[in-house]
């Protein structure tokens, strides 16, 4: 009796077993794309920087790169979620070699000459460190589902001066101070496009690098815009 009693528990528990596995097998679970999604990105760019509008005489040596990085949030405008605008915040990192050399005397005047002929010396730079403030248009390929696409982002970028230095480094002296001359607020625009995280970046600066009414020892005057090429990278 009580083994027949085992032998019904035992079925019937096979049953529901059987009964569950099948079950589980015949659920397919289906995830919905996010149709509200964002392409708020993290991104890190590097370039080269051109003088555009130099003196004559003055040209650029070594290797005159910038570096910047920041946050974009993403604000969609139609349906697709393809179409937006981008505003964002973030640091950036300009460096200038060059023939122009910037000297203060002891009343904390600054002065600006080509580097003579008969002047040995290693390096000759100015250094930008800035806030930046990235507001751009936004087109892209993508979709709720895929996160591999194309891209054209373009805008303006504002840029708040925080330290610039003047530094000429010969085998015997190092000469370095902060450059008051240097414009605190500059902007460009800027352009890039690519696909996926790798994508071309240019940027044209409007603004000049130095503040007006600031001439070289010969009266020519500064008037010197910065051109930047190099790549940026989008990470999620």
């Amino acid at each position: 009796m009580i083994l027949r009693a085992l032998k019904i528990i035992f079925f019937v528990w096979c049953c529901m077993v059987s009964h569950t596995v099948r079950g589980q097998q015949d659920t397919i679970v289906v995830v919905e794309p996010d149709t509200k999604y964002f392409e708020d990105q993290f991104y890190f760019g590097v370039n080269y920087n051109v003088l555009v509008g130099a003196p004559k005489g003055i040209g650029q040596n070594s290797f005159s790169s910038g570096i910047m990085g920041g946050f974009i949030k993403d604000f969609p405008i139609n349906k697709r979620r393809n179409i937006g605008f981008g505003l964002g915040v973030g640091l950036s990192i300009n460096t200038i070699y060059s023939d122009l050399m910037a000297t203060k005397n002891v009343n904390g005047i600054i002065s600006y000459q080509e580097v003579p002929d008969d002047v040995d010396y290693n390096r000759n730079k100015l250094s930008m460190h800035f806030v930046e403030f990235p507001i751009e248009f936004r087109w892209r390929s993508s979709r709720a589902e895929d996160y591999r696409f194309w891209r054209i982002y373009s805008g303006v970028r504002l840029q708040y001066l925080f330290s610039g230095r003047s530094k000429f480094v010969t085998d015997t002296e190092r000469v370095s101070f902060s450059n008051g001359d240097v414009r605190d607020f500059q902007y460009g625009i800027y352009v890039s496009f690519g696909y996926n995280t790798w994508n071309f970046y240019a940027q044209y600066n409007f603004s000049n690098i130095f503040e007006d009414n600031r001439y070289l020892t010969t009266g020519e005057p500064l008037d010197i815009n910065i051109v930047k090429a190099g790549l940026i990278f989008y990470i999620f």
